[in-house]
């Protein structure tokens, strides 16, 4: 079952390319201006408590963890990057599937080339941040980030509706036959039990 005309893998692949480098450039020219412009490590109202800025270097995840291996992070940023760029050249025919995983090798991009070109050099560069909205996460982020977050948020939300990654949807029938496929013994609705009446039971 197609919701739409699935796009040729050339079309998704040019699709994906344009969003990724859309993403990357705005994430590594908020970063320059960031750089540019904030002072370090000083915070700077922008909407009072709902928006702020405060520029710093990250040399680790979220919340600065794991800073003492950074190489790890870049080395999990390039293998996602390559996943992204392996399922566009052959697999990728679904639009949204195509503007998700686009986006979403934008904003891995983003952090991988701080990564590799940022202080303190390669491949342990440090990431900029400088983001933050205290109501909603102590964190303090980029776009990259904000890209990474809502796009793998997006992927969650496509594998749940069933969308594949060629445009078809799983239908009732073919979960029905793969619970089929499980065996004669399957119990899909979880009814089996030793309260049921089962034929080969003692009597009670």
């Amino acid at each position: 079952m197609r919701s739409r005309a699935p796009l040729r893998k050339a079309a998704a692949g040019t699709l994906i390319a344009i969003l990724a480098v859309t993403v990357l450039a705005a994430d590594q020219f908020t970063k320059i201006l960031a750089i540019a412009e904030l002072p370090p490590e000083e915070q700077v109202p922008v909407l009072g408590e709902f928006l702020q800025f405060y520029l710093v270097r990250n040399p680790g995840a979220a919340f600065s963890l794991g800073e003492s291996v950074t190489w790890l992070f870049t080395i999990a940023l390039a293998a996602v990057a390559a996943g992204i760029v392996w399922l566009a050249l052959t697999r990728v025919t679904s639009r949204a599937w195509a503007i998700i995983l686009g986006l979403l090798l934008g904003g891995v991009l983003g952090n991988l080339t701080d990564r590799l070109l940022r202080e303190p050099g390669f491949p342990v560069g440090h990431v900029v941040d400088f983001i933050s909205t205290p109501w909603m996460m102590p964190a303090i982020y980029n776009v990259a980030d904000i890209f990474i977050v809502t796009m793998m948020i997006g992927v969650a939300l496509l594998v749940l509706i069933g969308l594949r990654l060629d445009g078809t949807r799983e239908t009732r029938a073919e979960a029905a036959e793969a619970v089929d496929d499980a065996g004669p013994g399957a119990d899909p609705a979880g009814t089996a039990g030793p309260d049921h009446d089962d034929p080969g039971a003692p009597a009670r």
